[in-house]
């Protein structure tokens, strides 16, 4: 039998803070909006769409007690009739991605696939954020040109 020991993808899946040479690329969970709106199953749509949009969000992400993600409410789904209740409105099981994943690396993910947002979540599961796809193009044209002016335009 073997015991599970912690490693560095779970320090790094927690969003903790890490060292190294690229310590300092822009990554997922740095990205992340942490003040994105939840909701619980058992809600009505009417009740949360109104909530999200007067914090000025398009889109909800459906947590339960534990924060543990499961579903997504994007613009469409918002629109659905207010008297659903989320468990019928949501997009169930959306991608998540770990907070560790490189900025270019969920950005191509996101323009590949038109995802206009992901969760982004530690290795339980658990909500860390939501990612906007136009935060994360801003944060990897942002990088890209920084990496440009370091190498004197070589790039």
């Amino acid at each position: 039998m073997f015991d599970y020991e912690d490693g560095k993808l779970d320090w790094l899946a927690a969003g903790l803070p890490s060292e190294g040479t690229n310590a300092q690329r822009p990554r997922a969970g740095d990205i992340a909006r942490k003040d994105v709106p939840t909701c619980r199953l058992d809600e009505r749509l009417g009740d949360v769409r109104d909530r999200a949009r007067w914090a000025g969000w398009d889109a909800c992400v459906v947590l339960n007690e534990e924060r543990v993600v499961f579903g997504l409410l994007r613009s469409k789904e918002l629109e659905a009739s207010p008297d659903l209740r989320i468990e019928e409105a949501m997009r169930p099981g959306p991608s998540t991605f770990r907070p560790f994943v490189s900025i270019e690396e969920i950005t191509a993910f996101m323009m590949e696939h038109d995802l206009e947002s992901s969760p982004i979540t530690t290795s339980d599961g658990r909500l860390v954020g939501l990612l906007l796809r136009e935060d994360a193009a801003e944060a990897s044209l942002d990088l890209h040109e920084r990496e440009r002016h370091s190498d004197g335009g070589q790039t």
